[in-house]
């Protein structure tokens, strides 16, 4: 039995708990929501009866955008990887950013692509906010945060960096403002936070610890720009921390399903990563995403100091690392040994 929007009515999962109790069976309630429940909702907290799923949207693998030829899963367990080429190149990629991950955008006219994340950004701000702790929330400031996060996609971005760059021609909101309407977009599940990877070293190597936050789907990010296919082309700066950003949703969704977690690097040094995949047995690969060519010298010369450094700290060996891109080109392992994979070729 699927259960949708159960927060509305939570009473249901405490219902749901004693039949599961007293039927002894597994696999009877799927329970979904699109927001967090209000704290103490519930008599019981579903240890031992529910497991809880993220559920993102669509990778590119899953919306058909992606053949899959590079397996996450294969490449930590050391499998030589097939040269396939891509079909995808700048002007392409700029257009799956937009369209996002929604099924209801999948094989959409370009000229409307925008319209489901921007009236989902909408309803956001006007109703749903407000819903999460059940306080008002001006609507006006929470499109102002979303666009600042936006600005900031892929970046630890502090909250007084944000409470400034929402504040237009006022006064900026305090602090504590802008944390409590950012814990109704995370409520919602509208943001993504990336933890800073820290292994445990022997060194004294020493490791951001902010976390790097994203919309939850890069559609989301553009559209708050106001930016459409067209715009974003224009603007390569930005559509590379929406790449970026694209990039994290779909590795997200691989880890998931071999247990483990999206990271970033970035040490002391300044020295700098974009993800770092940590699976629960403690193997790891490095992935930096680049939109074009010209930025890969400087991608792996970043991923071997980074495993120099991490390595003489006592951390086993990378997995892999690789450089995730949209250049249009072919998945190949260099002779350095660094894997360079378009985003269309990757897959769980």
């Amino acid at each position: 039995m699927l259960v949708d929007e159960w927060q509305e009515a939570p009473k249901l999962w405490d219902i749901a708990r004693l039949n599961i109790d007293f039927s002894a069976k597994k696999g009877l309630y799927i329970f979904t929501g699109s927001t967090t429940p209000p704290e103490n909702s519930t008599a019981h907290s579903g240890v031992g009866r529910f497991v809880p799923l993220k559920m993102h949207t669509m990778s590119l693998y899953e919306s058909g955008d992606s053949t899959g030829s590079i397996s996450l899963a294969e490449l930590f367990k050391g499998s030589s990887i097939e040269s396939v080429r891509s079909q995808t190149d700048y002007y392409k990629t700029v257009k799956m950013i937009c369209r996002g991950g929604w099924p209801g955008a999948i094989g959409i006219d370009e000229n409307r692509i925008m319209d489901i994340p921007k009236a989902y950004i909408e309803k956001v701000s006007k109703n749903d906010a407000s819903k999460v702790d059940g306080k008002k929330k001006n609507s006006d400031l929470v499109k102002r945060l979303i666009r600042s996060l936006a600005r900031n996609t892929a970046t630890t971005a502090s909250i007084d960096v944000m409470a400034k760059d929402i504040s237009g021609r006022g006064n900026p909101p305090s602090n504590n403002t802008v944390i409590t309407y950012l814990e109704a977009l995370k409520g919602l599940f509208m943001v993504e936070e990336q933890r800073g990877w820290s292994p445990n070293l022997r060194s004294t190597v020493r490791t951001q610890s902010s976390p790097r936050r994203h919309l939850t789907d890069p559609s989301l990010a553009a559209a708050a720009l106001c930016g459409g296919p067209g715009e974003l082309r224009q603007d390569p700066k930005t559509a590379g921390f929406l790449f970026e950003s694209m990039c994290y949703r779909d590795l997200c969704i691989y880890t998931s399903a071999i247990g483990g977690e999206v990271f970033y690097y970035r040490d002391s040094n300044g020295l700098e990563v974009d993800f770092i995949i940590q699976l629960d047995d403690g193997r790891w690969g490095a992935i930096e995403a680049k939109l074009g060519t010209y930025e890969f010298e400087k991608a792996t010369h970043n991923l071997f100091r980074m495993r120099d450094k991490i390595v003489a700290g006592g951390v086993r060996e990378p997995s892999f690392m690789m450089i995730l891109n949209a250049t249009g080109g072919i998945a190949v392992k260099r002779e350095d040994g660094v894997i360079e994979v378009p985003i269309d070729c990757l897959g769980p």
